[in-house]
Formats: structure tokens, sequence, C-alpha cells
């Protein structure tokens, strides 16, 4: 049986792991000690370790409470002072991090650094009391010229508002703004109803908002939910959007906001945020429902609803909010989702309303936990369509269907249960030949999302084709043709890519495709038409031949890309799946030969892959797609802040990208139309999935080109995480190799985007690649690293006790592999070079060192020669007993040749330099032939 770890072990352990650089782990181990001891004093320094470790991690709060629980044990602790001033600066306390670093001084006084330090920071508040100084007469100077009723210079009223939105995105000048009565003057603003003066209003409280909970909280009770909510729903669509950032901004700052609250304030304050939250959310939701709303005010109410009430991980337990919604708002978002467009009293809707109730219907429905909760939502619903459906007449049957159709866009099992009920779909048959086109349009629409989900549908399998058919051919509106051809599009395509699972007959497909892009080109049709000529190639694109005729047709595709920019963002999806079977870039697996054989011999069905969809195809699709100006499509979708750009759709956006930055030569072209920038927040945001192909495809163009071009500016760290992600043990063996060769160039590029690397915590993942049994992803992590050496940090691992790194880069530089050992002997040599306490380790860490030294000097590579020649040059100059083991053995021969070979100048200098160090040490004479 195992001896129970004691709180000592497991101190050790978490010093070894925060001189490793593996602070979360050391927190761990301090934490799980803290839990075993009952001892002060030893406690106490395990609040001084979890204080150095929580610094490390950027957690300036929990380090400044562990510092103090420190201090309040042993108030002479100075490293726990010190630590718990640096804490107070980072979280703006400067005049009690002051007080800190005064008493380390007055407790070791000869301390240079604590002296430093100190000197640093009396500096800092000097600039931050002229900054306030300055600060107090320009908000002074600002409120007088706008509350100043004889000022008539609207320039000069208007220049004031801009400055006062400057400066309230600085802390020190929210702060003052806010002290100063600026919220009642900014709601005297907003009550004007000048767009202008609205909007600087609305700006400036953004910046009095952001991230400080206690000011969201008085602001929210000064302006009040229903003031901010009637100013989200006003027609000016900049001001409504204006509203909608703010209001996003004082949902974050009451959920998460503390990071720039000061201490003081907050205890005056209740810090139980749910209260504001349900009441700001509750005003949106009547808001959905409100008749005088703006469409644009409803779109950004939905929008808002969908980033802030459901749970942003199932890691999250607490799904209250959600149920809150669904109890008090569902048959809200159902008002908005049924809305029939020109039907008496209809709320008013853009092109967008209806998917953006969708897809909030969908994401409360997806929160939901367990069947009862589910079983709610369906009873809600059925309740609502029940409601429309009976006692309505045409009018109330109309509302229902569209309700339908708006579930099966969004919560698919709940628009399952709904058409079911009965009475529906009798009703949406007969309404399909209506002579009404309004009417006939929601009917329509209803049977193709039906259509959709035709495995759940079984009468819409075996009844639909012939239905639409009929449509399809008789209709004289050109509205409802297109509608119908959509479903029998959608009801063609159910063999997917399969060649041999087709449900037309020969031609049949090609013909549907072909019309869908006739009335894509036909501009005299309304774009919300033409949108679903796309939906049909959604489906229909599954079919190569339709694949290759579409990319031959340039005016088809810029048709569809110029829908993709337009303000209907329903259509992203449809376009998103288009480009995924144009450019194959959905997941296909080979088959197993031996089980093909199987499926044979049992006479089961076996998926073909068409012809057209052989690699060479989709490698000259890609091109024609690319000519056309599918890049600037995709980054104008990635843009969109509509619901419309779902998960779900960013991945598929993603995959294409992947496909488009396949071939290295096109990659340049893709960073040009934007697609460098566009991939960034692909790859943070969105499915586990999509985030991966996207940091794929980032892998991709900066191992190829150079990344400060591909991706200027601040731009360049952004790309950090999502490529250390790729190194993760569930991503593919590719995946890990393109993440390292792209970091690899990274890390050769400057300081911050190493120590950018070595905060995201690439450097335990490189190290583990280094062990890998493939020979590619070996090399690469030992490229990696090669180039993270020249951190102080990294450099500071190789003599970690207990490390085998050290070891590893020695035993490397001996390897048969010529790529492994000039990336070994390459990274000893800089370490030698940067570090030369590591000069002294090298001889401790294997006996082999000295013939793997030798046989790098005897290479027929001169690189391998220059590198072993510069270790040894380092490790002579680093000290005289390591120099005095090199002497003693060949080396000193092998030196001597080296010294003489005029034909490798770089390894006859190093070699050179060796002899003259071994000269100064008295190990060797002079030359007499050298002067």
């Amino acid at each position: 049986m195992e001896e129970p770890v004691t709180a000592e072990q497991l101190r050790a352990r978490g010093n070894a792991l925060f001189q490793a650089g593996d602070h979360g782990a050391a927190l761990a181990a301090y934490t799980e000690a803290l839990s075993l001891s009952d001892a002060a004093p030893e406690r106490a320094v395990l609040h001084r370790n979890r204080a150095a470790c929580y610094l490390k991690l950027e957690d300036y709060a929990k380090a400044e409470a562990d510092a103090t629980k420190a201090i309040e044990a042993d108030g002479r602790d100075v490293k726990a002072l010190f630590r718990r001033s640096q804490a107070l600066q980072q979280l703006g306390r400067l005049d009690q991090a002051v007080g800190d670093l005064q008493r380390c001084v007055s407790l070791e006084p000869r301390n240079k650094a604590f002296q430093e330090a100190l000197r640093a920071l009396g500096s800092s508040m000097h600039e931050k009391m002229k900054t306030m100084s300055c600060t107090d007469s320009k908000v002074q100077q600002m409120f007088q010229i706008l509350l100043d009723p004889k000022e008539e210079d609207a320039d000069k009223k208007q220049k004031a508002v801009q400055n006062l939105i400057v400066l309230a995105r600085e802390e020190a000048g929210a702060e003052k703004i806010f002290q100063s009565d600026g919220v009642r003057l900014l709601t005297q603003l907003l009550d004007t109803a000048k767009a202008d003066l609205m909007l600087a209003a609305l700006r400036t409280l953004v910046g009095l908002c952001s991230g400080h909970r206690s000011r969201t909280s008085a602001i929210l009770a000064e302006l009040g939910a229903p003031r901010l909510s009637a100013v989200l729903g006003v027609e000016h669509e900049q001001v409504s959007l204006a509203a909608c950032n703010l209001l996003h901004v004082m949902f974050d700052s009451l959920k998460e906001g503390l990071q720039k609250d000061f201490r003081g304030k907050e205890d005056a304050v209740v810090l139980d945020s749910s209260r504001d939250l349900k009441l700001l959310i509750k005003h949106l939701l009547e808001l959905l429902a409100l008749e005088g709303a703006s469409a644009h005010g409803r779109d950004n109410a939905l929008n808002l609803l969908i980033k802030v009430v459901p749970r942003k991980s199932p890691k999250e337990t607490n799904n209250s909010m959600s149920l809150w919604v669904i109890d008090q708002g569902l048959k809200k978002i159902l008002e908005v989702g049924s809305t029939v467009c020109g039907s008496p009293g209809s709320l008013p809707v853009t092109e967008n309303s209806r998917m953006s109730a969708s897809v909030l219907l969908s994401k409360l429905y997806e929160d939901l936990k367990c069947d009862a909760e589910r079983e709610n939502f369906h009873h809600l619903c059925e309740d609502y369509v029940r409601g429309w459906f009976e006692g309505h007449e045409l009018l109330g049957k109309l509302r229902a269907i569209q309700t339908v159709s708006c579930l099966l866009q969004g919560p698919l099992d709940a628009g399952n249960r709904v058409l079911e009920l009965e009475g529906i779909m009798d009703s949406v048959l007969s309404l399909c030949a209506s002579v009404c086109e309004a009417h006939q349009l929601v009917a329509v629409e209803a049977l193709i999302h039906a259509a959709d989900k035709a495995k759940r549908a079984s009468f819409i399998t075996a009844n639909g084709v012939s239905l639409l058919k009929e449509i399809y051919k008789h209709s004289e509106r050109d509205s409802i043709r297109i509608r119908a051809l959509v479903g029998l599009c959608k009801l063609g395509s159910a063999g997917g890519t399969d060649f041999s699972m087709k449900q037309f007959a020969e031609g049949s497909t090609m013909k549907l495709a072909k019309q869908c892009r006739k009335w894509l080109c036909n501009e005299a049709i309304d774009a919300g038409t033409r949108r679903w000529a796309v939906e049909g190639l959604a489906y229909l694109t599954f079919d190569a031949d339709v694949k290759e005729e579409f990319v031959e047709d340039k005016a088809a595709m810029q048709a569809m890309f110029h829908l993709a920019k337009s303000e209907d963002r329903s259509v992203l999806y449809a376009v998103a799946s288009t480009l995924v079977n144009c450019t194959n870039s959905y997941d296909h697996e080979e088959p197993d030969p031996q089980m093909l054989e199987l499926a044979k011999y049992a006479k089961q069905h076996i998926p073909e892959q068409h012809p057209k969809d052989k690699p060479e195809f989709v490698k000259r699709r890609v091109r024609k797609l690319l000519m056309a100006g599918v890049v600037s499509a995709l980054a104008c979708m990635v843009k969109s802040e509509n619901p419309a750009l779902t998960n779900s759709c960013r991945e598929l956006i993603s995959r294409v990208f992947l496909a488009l930055v396949e071939e290295a030569e096109d990659r340049g072209g893709v960073v040009a139309q934007g697609g460098g920038k566009a991939l960034i927040p692909l790859s943070l945001e969105g499915t586990e999935v999509g985030q991966t192909k996207a940091a794929q495809a980032l892998a991709k163009i900066t191992i190829t080109s150079n990344p400060e071009m591909a991706f200027p500016g601040e731009r360049i760290y952004e790309v950090v995480r999502p490529l250390v992600s790729l190194l993760h043990l569930q991503r593919t063996g590719l995946e890990n190799f393109e993440g390292l060769m792209a970091l690899t160039n990274l890390a050769g590029i400057s300081e911050r985007l190493r120590q950018k690397i070595l905060k995201e915590r690439a450097v335990p993942m490189i190290e583990g690649y280094m062990f890998e049994e493939h020979e590619l992803i070996r090399l690469a992590a030992t490229e990696c690293m090669c180039n993270m050496a020249m951190s102080k940090e990294v450099q500071e691992l190789f003599l970690a006790e207990g490390s085998d790194r050290l070891k590893l880069m020695v035993l490397y530089s001996g390897e048969e592999d010529e790529k492994l050992r000039r990336a070994a002997s390459g990274t000893l040599a800089m370490l030698t070079a940067l570090h030369p306490p590591i000069c002294k380790r090298i001889p401790q860490v294997t006996v082999h060192w000295l013939e793997i030294l030798q046989a790098l000097l005897l290479s027929p590579s001169a690189e391998l020669q220059h590198r072993g020649a510069v270790v040894v040059m380092n490790m002579m100059a680093a000290a005289r007993e390591v120099a005095e083991q090199l002497i003693a053995s060949e080396m000193l021969e092998i030196l001597s040749v080296l010294a003489k070979d005029k034909d490798k100048p770089r390894v006859a200098q190093a070699a050179q330099e060796s002899l003259a160090q071994a000269v100064a040490y008295g190990l060797i004479k002079p030359n007499p032939g050298q002067a």
C-alpha cells in the first residue's frame, strides 16, 4: 500500500513544478498541501508560494489575498510583502503597493531589487497624479461647455462630447466622469432625441461600464432599464446598435466585472447581479413583442439574448437564466418567429428577424439539461401553436404554420412535435394551392423546412416530390416556383455525396441546378427570393457534375458572393454549405478494403465516389473559386455580428478556408484578400472542429509566408493561441506537426512572441513532442525548442533539477538523422552561448558527451561541424575544468586540424578561439608558428 503524501512532499513538488515553469500544476500542489497542513508557519509559506503562482498566472486579486494571509502570519515576510506589492500595482492600487515596498526596504535596506522597485513605482505614481490633475481640468471644461445654456456653438459642443468618449476609455477618465455627476448629464443627452448626441452619450457610457460592475449597477439604477430598452427600440439604426453595444457591455460587467474595481467601492454595492440581469432581460423580452419597437431594435434585442442568456459552456452547471427566459419570454420570442409580413397587426421585422428567433430558440433548447425541462419547452410551443391554429381563422392558421417553420429551423425536436399536431400538415398542403401569394409562400416554406427533415416526416418522403413538382410546374410566380424547387433539391439530395444513391432520373439534378443558377443571376428578382436559389444549390452541389458546372459559371458564383455580403444574413449557411461541397472540405474517411470486400460478399450497399470528386478536380474547382473572389466573400461573412453566423456556420467557413490554403502557392492570395484576418476569430470561437480547422489554416499560412507580413501589427500575437491549440494530444499528427512548424517560425521573430508562446504554456507540449516516435514531429519539436531557447526562461528550464531536457539535446546531437542533429546541435550552440552555466552541466548529463561532440566536429557536413565547433568554443570559455576535460581527449588533435582548414573559415575561427582559450588557461603551449 502506498504511503500517504505529506504536505512537505507536496510543497517540494510544487517548488519543482514552479521552477519548471508549470505554474498551474504548482498552484494545485500548494493548494493540496494547504489542505493537509495545520501548522501556521508552514501554511504561511504555502500562501506565499501560491501568491507567486497567481502572479505568474496574472490572477492578481488572488495573489494579493494569498500574500495577505502570509503577511498576517508574519509581518516581516519580505517575499510576501514584495509579492503583494506586485499584485497591488497590477490592480491599480499604487498607494498600497508603495506602503508594502517601503516596508520591504526598511526590513532589508541593502536589497537593491526592493530599492529599484520603489523608485520605479514612485515615478509611476507621479505620472498618474499628473494625469489625474490634467483629467480633472479636462472633465470640468467639457462639462462647462455642455451645461452652459448660452453656448450656441454646436461644433464646440460636439467636440466636447467626442472628447468625453475618448476620456471614458481610460480608467482615470471614466472614474472622473462618473464622480462628476456625469451619468445625469449623459442621461440628459439621451433624452434630447438627437441622434449625434445620443450616440455620443451611449459610447461614453460604454467606457464607464466596461469591466466595472459597481459603476454599471449604479448607471443602470440611474438610467433605468425601461429607458435603455426604449433607446434600443428607436428607428435610427446606428443609435439602436450603439444601445445594443452598451447593453452587451453592461451584461458582461454585471456577470464578470471585478477586474478594474477598486477596493472600498464594492463594499457599498450588493454584489448579487442576478436581479439587475433579470431586469434587463425582462425589458428585452418585452421589446420583442412591442409593436412600436423598430425592426432593427427587435433584431438587436434577439442578438443580445442569444449572446447573454445561454451558458457559454456545458461545464457551467447553472442554466437557471435559460429556464427563466423560457418561462417568461418563450411566447414573446415565438411572436417574432410567427410573424407573417404584410398581415394585419404584424410586428415590424427585417429579413433576418425570424432566423434570429430560430437561433435563440435553438440555443435555449440546447441549454436544457433534462427531459422535464425539455417537455416544458415542448408544451409551451404546442400551446402557442394551438392558440393561433384554433379559433383565429385563416390568419391564425398562417401564424401557426409560420411558427412551425421557425421551430423546424431552430430546435428541430420541437418543430417535429408541433408538425404532428392535428390539422397542421393538412393546412400546409391546402394552403400550398392558395391563390394568395403571401399565403402560398408561408405554406411552401413550411413544406420545404419539413422536407429537410424527411426522415422524420414519412408522409413528405412519400408524397413531397409529386406535390412540389406540381407547384413548380404550374405556379406562375417565380417566388413560389423557386421555393418549390428548393424542396425538390432537398428531397433529391438524400444520397449526399454517394454517387450510386441518386433520387432523381439522370439529368434532372442538372436541370434543377441550371434553373437555380438562372434565378440567382436574375437581379430583377428580390434578394430574399434569390436566397432560395442558393439554398437549392447547397443541396444540389452534393453532385459532382453540378459542382463542375457551378464553378464554370463565374456570374453565378459572383452573384452568390454578392448575396453573402448583403444585409440578408440568413443566406450565410447556404453559401457556406455550397462552398464546402464544391471544395470537398467535409469529413470523409477512406473505407477499410477488408470491410469493402465483406460488404460486397453480403450484398450490402457500398458508397461510391463520383469520378469528378477526385483530388485533381477539387484542386481545379478551388482555383476557380479563388479567381471569382471567394476569399473576400468569406471574410465579409465572418465579420457578421448576426445570429445567422452560428457555430456550425463558422465551422463550414473554416473548412472552406482550410481547403483554399491547401496549396502553398494560393496562400499569399488568400492573405492579401483578408483571409488571414478572418481566420483568427474563427480559430477562437465556435465548434471544436471549426476552431481546429481554422487554426490549421493559420498554421499553413504561417509556415510558408512571412508571418509579419501575413499578420501585421498586433495581429501576429493573436495567432499564437490557435497554433498552440494544435499541439493538444487529441489533435492529429498532421495538426501537431503543422502547429510546431508554425510556432517555430514565430519563435524565431522576437522575444515578445516567444513570451506569448510561453504564456500560452506551449513549452511542456513542445517538449513532449520531442519524444514522439514520428521522426518529422520529433524534428519539428526540436527545431521549435531551438528557437524558444533564445528566451532566458527556457534556458533556465535546461538547468532545472531532475530534468532530462539537456541530456535529450546532447543525445539528439549524436543521432543518425542529420536534420535532427542539426536542430539539436543548433540548440546546444545557442544555449551554451547565451547561458554559460549549461556548459558545465553538459559533461554531467551523459557519458557519451565527448564522443558526440567529436562526431559533430568530424562530420562531413560543414553546418554540423560549425555548430559542434561553437559548442566546444563556448564550453572552453565557460570553465577551466570543462576545458581540461576537452583538451585531455582527442578533441585537441581535432581542433588543431580544423584550425588550419582554409576551406571552412567559420569552423577554423571557432577552433582557433578554443585553442587560444586553452593557451590562456595554461593547458597547452602556444604554437610557435603563430604570431
